[in-house]
């Protein structure tokens, strides 16, 4: 009986410390000053921007578009997006979204390769992703 009970702490210690990893992951230790990818007003789209400071489990990040916003630790993740990967992006500012590949990264400065086989070079602060 004493191994079983034995066994159960060690299962439930194991799975606190993966949750605490988890949390702590999901802003993936990042300090002020990273580019990360945010959920704007907790919404289902990832949108990149500069985290600004932490406090906590609160975080404040500076949007690429302007936009400012003080968030939970779990609505940011470490900035991922690399050439080839998958986002959508207002086409020339028109306020209509469009999905594409990333075709070039530079900075603030983003070129994609839109599904319908339209192209534009435009600011990360016109796109997000899933």
């Amino acid at each position: 009986m004493a191994l079983r009970f034995d066994v159960t702490k060690l299962y439930f210690s194991a799975l606190a410390g993966l949750a605490a990893c988890a949390v702590a992951s999901s802003a993936g230790a990042q300090t002020a000053g990273d580019w990360v990818l945010a959920r704007y007003k907790g919404g289902e789209h990832w949108y990149p921007g500069i985290l600004k400071s932490t406090s906590g489990d609160r975080v404040t990040v500076a949007y690429d578009d302007g936009d400012r916003e003080t968030l939970s630790l779990s609505q940011v993740r470490p900035y991922d997006w690399a050439i080839g990967g998958r986002v959508e992006c207002n086409y020339q500012g028109g306020g209509k979204w469009y999905p594409g590949r990333i075709a070039s990264l530079s900075g603030g400065s983003i070129g994609i390769k839109y599904d319908d086989g339209d192209s534009e070079r435009t600011n990360t602060g016109r796109c997000r992703s899933q």
